[in-house]
């Protein structure tokens, strides 16, 4: 517990990435809500990845879950779109209620350099508008893809451009990675 006070001091957020078979899960489910009660003033993010489940479940079955997790005050994130099971026809019932998108520039060979790449990117960032979510632009390289992003607008971002993950230090011998 004194853990989380300190690391609260440092961050206000801890994502937790799941996929849809983990989201629908009751053992995890409880797991994640009992993190954001124990973690709090810190926000758990609930963030479904693009993973292809082998058990399907549609976004009628996922919606009742992500709800549980929004009204204890968690965000939901819907990671990857435009990747495995994160393509807009696959999520689009579930927009209305997520508090960000992320587009990762690393599952696309072409990155920012590509028109239909940056046409796709406004696309989201437009939907993200519409729904007063934010689009978090992943993968950000180099001085290039960083610009490119300015041009468009995108101001949450993350990749190795902006510095490599690194232990997070809280006193007296306690480290985060």
């Amino acid at each position: 517990m004194a853990s989380t006070k300190l690391l609260s001091l440092k961050i206000h957020s801890v994502s937790v990435n799941l996929d849809r078979r983990q989201l629908m899960n009751d053992d995890i489910a409880k797991s994640v809500i009992d993190a954001q009660e124990r973690m709090r003033p810190m926000r758990v993010v609930v963030e479904l990845t693009e993973r292809v489940g082998k058990v399907p479940f549609t976004n009628a079955e996922l919606i009742p879950q992500i709800q549980q997790f929004t009204n204890r005050g968690m965000d939901f994130s819907l990671d990857d779109v435009d990747s495995g099971d994160n393509h807009y026809n696959n999520i689009k019932d579930l927009l209305p209620y997520a508090d960000e998108i992320k587009f990762a520039l690393q599952n696309f060979k072409q990155g920012l350099m590509s028109p239909n790449i940056r046409q796709e990117l406004d696309t989201w960032l437009g939907i993200t508008h519409q729904y007063n979510q934010r689009l978090v632009l992943e993968g950000i390289e180099d001085e290039v893809g960083d610009d490119i992003a300015n041009e468009m607008g995108i101001n949450i971002r993350q990749g190795y451009y902006y510095g490599k993950p690194h232990l997070l230090a809280l006193g007296q011998d306690k480290s985060f990675a």
